[in-house]
């Protein structure tokens, strides 16, 4: 048991320093934006304090989109089974891909990015997805990877959080 922890901590201050390596060596930039994207350390997003802490760094440029208006509305949640969907199943109304953090609604346009607080706290999910028309609006479809996942979901009485485009 104690092997184990000592080989944890010796890989955690390895990484700790070469991650401090990285990023004290005088290369060019694209040369360290390479080798920040190889190990998952975007520089743009994240800053490394004192060689071993990662800070998220705020984009002024982007600030967090403010909430334009809140609904009462059913959650539910699909998948990609031929019997939820039409015959392509992998493919939303809007044309894209299907993939987590979308939903479905029949009010809001295409590329509306919404919140679920109570449900998700901050995670915001974009609208890609349509529901049958007897769904009506007030009804949001979170799309799951597995029919399971969706099926133990279940239905839920919430609000949303439509943030502005």
């Amino acid at each position: 048991m104690k092997l184990k922890f000592s080989l944890f901590l010796f890989i955690g201050v390895g990484i700790s320093v070469v991650g401090t390596l990285l990023l004290a060596l005088p290369i060019q930039k694209s040369e360290a934006e390479l080798l920040l994207r190889e190990n998952i350390l975007f520089q743009e997003e994240l800053a490394l304090l004192n060689g071993n802490t990662l800070l998220p760094i705020s984009d002024p440029s982007n600030p967090e989109p403010k909430v334009v208006k809140s609904l009462s509305v059913v959650v539910t949640a699909y998948s990609s089974t031929l019997w939820e969907t039409d015959d392509t199943p992998l493919v939303t109304a809007a044309g894209t891909q299907v993939r987590e953090g979308i939903i479905a609604n029949n009010l809001l346009p295409f590329g509306t990015k919404i919140k679920l607080p109570e449900l998700y706290g901050e995670k915001i999910f974009v609208v890609e997805d349509r529901m049958n028309s007897r769904k009506g609006y007030y009804h949001v479809d979170i799309w799951f990877p597995s029919y399971w996942e969706a099926l133990s979901f279940g239905a839920k009485r919430t609000y949303i959080e439509v943030l502005e485009s």
